[in-house]
């Protein structure tokens, strides 16, 4: 199949085609190209002497014909119109379509004043951008940034491996300023020849829940260590386990680790991997819901101290991650229902149809695992190291995490917690109506809305040493509406007590 570059106008649809298609020693076709080649005048011009209705027909005639003979080797980049038309979208579905996702923002600044017909009046563009995405997301098998500097053989060996992978895997590709990888979503990615650090051997940090399910399923290893399963493991002491073992069993700078499991093995060999010989590369493969809306990307890697939890750690991206939706199916009801509190927390943040979707009660699908992870790594694009942006991703974390570390993380799963944790932020928030029809979602999906015979005094207490605490002051991230979620409020201890003891019945 082909490789087709969509998207809005300013997104570098062309000069994205170029550089791909230079790897394999070829020119791009340029579809807006060919077309004004045609007319022998410019795209414009012809809006100005024809209108765009004619423009429409001639480009849908054009790039039909484009796509009807572009060979496996080809790379093309379409004018952002064109999917507009059914024709066009239907000759798509032979080709492999990468979505260069740009903001509203940046499409204008780049393409305002460049007598671009549609690109006039900034409402009318803004317009035109929330009506087409959806369209380009719809059609997209591929989703890159336009803010991404991937290194083009990296991107295309990417993209090629979804030639190997099940029908219907999306490929994400999460940029930051450290680092860019690739994001495989899928049911069925396991055992696939999709590895992302193919030319390097494999030493897989796993479970004794998870490893007898899936070790045999990673394809070639060179070597396992299981852990007990469980928060209990996220310790020093457990990194200490790990890492003794890679020394023992010779793992070099030039190998990789594998986190196979949820949110306790990624936190746990991504740290082990971000500190070992200063920095080995890691390949995330998390089978829980938890993990695969969220802990998985990003790079936040860390251990629990008894004090206070993620208290060690460091920021090491991924290499890679693949995410097999297979997976959730052997979930026990409790994991799964830990893990919805972090779709509904994201629904939170992102609002627009990941919000609609997730109160309405939808089924949290391969499609809602997409869009949780495309909301995490477009934050996560933006401020990597919890600078600003990236804070709102704690929202329910500062008191979910403290009800974990008072009960010594025995009693509550992290979702758990952070569902309690919601709450209380919605309370602090004054955002009375949302909070009660959170409470709804979250009871409805078998999570705790009020909790026994916990301390609140130290629940508060444990707030003050969160790890976000800046001073003498711990920012909370409140909610204002679904969608409009800022972090950095200052919220009294009466307030949070209050807050945190209505969660006691």
């Amino acid at each position: 199949m082909a490789v087709v570059f969509i998207g809005f106008m300013g997104a570098g649809k062309t000069t994205a085609a170029r550089h791909l298609a230079a790897v394999r020693g070829r020119a791009a076709v340029d579809t807006d190209a060919l077309i004004e080649e045609r007319l022998g005048h410019t795209i414009a011009e012809e809006f100005a002497r024809r209108g765009e209705g004619a423009f429409r027909a001639l480009e849908e005639q054009v790039v039909g014909a484009a796509l009807g003979a572009a060979g496996p080797e080809e790379t093309l980049a379409l004018g952002g119109g064109s999917v507009l038309s059914p024709k066009v979208r239907a000759a798509l579905a032979d080709h492999t379509v990468v979505l260069i996702d740009v903001d509203v923002h940046t499409a204008w600044r780049r393409a305002s004043g460049r007598r671009r017909p549609l690109a006039g009046d900034r409402r009318t563009f803004a317009a035109l951008h929330a009506e087409r995405v959806p369209v380009y997301e719809r059609l997209a098998d591929v989703i890159l940034p336009a803010a991404s500097r991937a290194d083009p053989s990296r991107l295309l060996a990417a993209i090629d491996s979804l030639g190997r992978a099940p029908r219907r895997t999306r490929l994400l590709w999460a940029t930051s300023a450290s680092g860019e990888y690739p994001v495989l979503i899928g049911e069925g990615l396991l055992g696939a020849d999709v590895w992302p650090l193919a030319q390097s051997r494999r030493f897989v940090v796993t479970d004794e829940n998870v490893g007898p399910l899936y070790l045999d399923r990673l394809g070639p290893i060179d070597g396992e260590i299981v852990l007990a399963a469980g928060e209990e493991s996220k310790t020093l002491a457990g990194a200490e386990l790990v890492w003794r073992e890679l020394a023992r069993r010779g793992v070099a700078r030039d190998d990789h680790l594998v986190g196979l499991g949820g949110g306790v093995v990624g936190d746990l060999a991504g740290f082990c991997a971000a500190a070992y010989q200063r920095g080995v590369p890691i390949v995330h493969v998390p089978t829980t819901l938890v993990a695969q809306v969220d802990s998985a990307y990003g790079g936040k890697t860390g251990v629990d101290l008894p004090e206070a939890k993620n208290y060690v750690g460091a920021y090491h991206q991924p290499g890679g991650v693949l995410v097999d939706t297979a997976t959730l199916a052997t979930l026990p009801d409790r994991e799964l229902a830990a893990g919805y509190a972090e779709v509904l927390k994201t629904a939170l943040i992102a609002g627009g149809e990941l919000w609609r979707r997730v109160s309405e009660d939808a089924p949290v699908d391969e499609a809602t695992v997409t869009a949780c992870a495309r909301l995490k790594l477009g934050v996560v694009a933006e401020d990597e190291r919890d600078g600003g942006r990236r804070q709102v991703l704690n929202l329910g974390h500062t008191v979910g995490h403290a009800i974990e570390s008072v009960t010594a993380y025995r009693r509550y799963r992290h979702g758990e917690a952070v569902a309690l944790g919601l709450l209380a932020a919605l309370r602090l928030s004054g955002q009375d109506a949302l909070r009660a029809e959170v409470a709804e979602l979250l009871a409805g999906h078998g999570l705790p809305v009020t909790m026994d015979g916990v301390d609140v005094d130290a629940v508060v207490a444990a707030t003050a040493r969160d790890k976000k605490r800046i001073g003498a002051s711990v920012p909370f991230v409140l909610v204002h509406r679904p969608g409009d979620v800022r972090p950095g409020a200052t919220v009294g201890d009466g307030e949070l007590r209050r807050a945190v003891r209505e969660l006691c019945p």
